[in-house]
């Protein structure tokens, strides 16, 4: 079964985007086959990997609203395609309370892309709207950025109620991937009290790298690129490459769990016969 995951964080600014883009790139450069899908109004996603958000006529508008799959576009890395986000996007939340079963418009049209990925990863508004409840409901888990600043608990507080609430209702098999810790800046003491309050709290639900502040991971979206195509070593680029081993160790133990070790031993000789194209640029 393909993995579809979320990144959700209602509290904006907290690196949800950076997460999302570099993530998905980094799992990639790794050998998997990825689709990560633009479902926020603001395109940022889209605009980061280069594309100019009103320029692409298929969209996840379309995939959401006129429920038929759009054709993905090709990235600038051999595994990683993309549905962007438009401008219409700006409408799906109205349109979608008039229609039947609307929190389910993403899982049916997500079917289509069963057997084509390994991953699919979405990139969710900064909002707990129809659009977020229903990557919620698509998913069979999520990824939660959390900038190391003091509403940093509060927001994720909130987040958590609302997963439960998915759970009770639309998809009780969702489950949390992990939370990272995004914009740490080893000097400041309070990055280390809330990296210390969420260890202490969800223990191995945070992820053992931390996202670093970084000039370069905030200048890569201008350039349409992801840190590990526009600056490879440097230390946002090692850090989610290192966030990307510990999340496929941690599918990996997943399907272990589920009785899908046969399908992952598999799914790592394909993905591993796939040259990095990160080394190709070398």
């Amino acid at each position: 079964m393909i993995e579809i995951i979320g990144f959700c964080n209602q509290k904006g600014g907290v690196g949800k985007t950076t997460t999302a883009i570099n993530l998905a790139a980094s799992v990639a450069d790794q050998g998997r086959h990825a689709l990560l899908i633009d479902l926020d109004p603001q395109s940022n996603t889209t605009t980061g990997l280069g594309f100019q958000k009103n320029s692409v006529i298929s969209n996840s508008y379309n995939l959401v609203i006129d429920n038929f799959p759009p054709n993905p576009v090709k990235t600038a890395l051999p595994n990683l395609d993309l549905i962007p986000s438009t401008s219409d996007l700006v409408a799906a939340e109205a349109n979608l309370y008039g229609m039947s079963e609307k929190e389910f418009r993403l899982k049916k049209a997500l079917q289509a892309f069963q057997g084509d990925y390994d991953f699919v990863f979405i990139d969710a508004p900064p909002s707990l709207g129809l659009l977020t409840i229903n990557i919620l409901a698509a998913a069979t888990s999520i990824i939660v950025p959390v900038q190391c600043e003091y509403y940093a608990l509060e927001g994720l507080t909130d987040l958590l109620q609302t997963i439960d609430a998915v759970r009770e209702k639309l998809n009780p098999a969702l489950d949390i991937s992990g939370i990272l810790l995004t914009m740490y800046d080893r000097r400041n003491n309070l990055a280390k009290e809330v990296e210390s309050d969420l260890r202490n709290h969800f223990v191995e639900k945070v992820f053992k790298t931390v996202i670093p502040r970084s000039v370069r991971l905030s200048e890569a979206p201008s350039h349409g690129k992801p840190i590990i195509l526009y600056d490879p070593y440097s230390s946002g680029s090692q850090s989610y490459q290192e966030v990307a081993r510990e999340f496929l160790e941690r599918i990996k133990t997943k399907e272990k769990e589920e009785g899908g070790e046969e399908k992952w031993k598999e799914r790592r000789l394909v993905g591993g016969l796939q040259p990095s194209f990160r080394q190709s640029l070398r």
